[in-house]
């Protein structure tokens, strides 16, 4: 269709405008159309605007006056609409009303098991600009090679995406994200980075939690290493969290150190526990950077055993001897939370020690206590 098919024409034709600003616009309509300018009324977004705001320039020509503008309702555009008497449409006009973006800040990267890398960004001015804007990652090695845009979006959230592959070790990157809509481009600050030095794993596998004997204030946790952890040489540590059944309050644990299990101590009997694991790869060929920490594992739960005392169980003998060593037990575990909190396996090995210590002072207690006469 040739434009002069055309009922109407509208000017200016789809205009970009500033948040505040002030707009008149005018719709032409064909002779052939056989209307004239008191035929015709304006709506924007379905609402039609007040004739107090139309000026007639012409037999067939009537304008419309907006004043401070507000961003538009769609980041399409809002639509200014020409309609002849009957409700007709005649013409359009798309109105962009907003502002430039601002640049991009807060970028933060990580790569899991050095085999991808995603980064995600905090857009300027909360990102509201009233328009639809673009962002897009780009980067290249910091002394060489060409600028690369990234092509995975929104893969960890609104602003965010994702480089799948063929990535370089050993060489920092410089990454930025450019911003850019009907009023503007705005660039972020660059980024430099090592992938080494943003490594993430998945969650430990295979968390077990068991009881300890007839401890009732202890459980012992165990794990397995991340299994990308075999296929390139780094170090790991280790962080637990676990809470009661009835709560949603978390304790963490942080000097669980590279072992893959830890015994909990101080817990109420006869409770659930809920426990979750998780591993951060450090120091990953000499790099410096404290690492990233996973996920956490899946809750895994298990139950501290009921106090005897709760349960009105009896045993004259070996019970009087069982809670002697449960008594002696809790003494040197609080000890050991008052003054070496924390998982480590020194604490069973210090145990074994303290009592060869208490039984030595047990034996020195019964010969000061004994009669030189007898």
């Amino acid at each position: 269709v040739s434009p002069a098919a055309d009922p109407a024409v509208i000017s200016p034709q789809d205009p970009t405008l500033l948040i505040g600003s002030s707009l008149v616009a005018t719709c032409t309509v064909s002779p052939e159309s056989h209307l004239r300018a008191e035929d015709l009324y304006w709506t924007l977004n379905g609402r039609r605007l007040p004739a107090t705001s139309y000026t007639t320039l012409g037999p067939t020509t009537l304008s419309v006056a907006l004043t401070r503008l507000n961003g538009s309702k769609q980041q399409s555009g809002d639509n200014l609409v020409c309609h002849s008497r009957d409700g007709g449409i005649l013409a359009g006009s798309c109105l962009y009303v907003g502002l430039p973006p601002e640049k991009p800040v807060n970028i933060s990267c990580w790569s899991k098991n050095m085999k991808d890398l995603t980064c995600k960004w905090a857009p300027g001015n909360e990102g509201e600009t009233f328009l639809h804007t673009n962002y897009t990652l780009k980067y290249k090695l910091r002394w060489y090679g060409r600028d690369n845009t990234c092509q995975e979006y929104h893969t960890a959230g609104p602003y965010s995406c994702r480089i799948p592959k063929d990535l370089a070790l050993f060489t920092p990157y410089e990454i930025w994200v450019e911003a850019s809509n009907r009023m503007g481009v705005a660039v972020s600050d660059v980024v430099m980075l090592d992938i080494l030095d943003v490594v993430t794993t998945d969650p430990p596998p295979d968390v077990h939690v068991s009881r300890v004997g007839d401890l009732e204030d202890q459980l012992s946790v165990r794990w397995s290493s991340p299994p990308a952890l075999k296929d390139f040489l780094f170090q790991a540590k280790y962080q637990i969290q676990y809470r009661v059944e009835d709560s949603s309050e978390w304790k963490v644990v942080d000097d669980v150190g590279n072992q893959t299990s830890c015994r909990l101590a101080g817990l109420r009997p006869g409770t659930v526990y809920f426990v979750q694991v998780r591993c951060n790869p450090y120091g990953i060929y000499g790099s410096k950077k404290a690492g990233i920490w996973s996920d956490w594992s899946n809750p895994t739960a298990a139950s501290t055993p009921r106090s005897e005392r709760a349960a009105g169980g009896c045993d004259p003998k070996g019970g009087e001897q069982n809670t002697t060593l449960r008594r002696e037990l809790k003494q040197f575990f609080g000890w050991v939370k008052k003054h070496a909190y924390g998982c480590s396996n020194l604490g069973i090995k210090l145990y074994d020690q303290w009592r060869v210590w208490l039984q030595k002072s047990h034996k020195a207690r019964n010969q000061v206590g004994k009669d030189p006469s007898t």
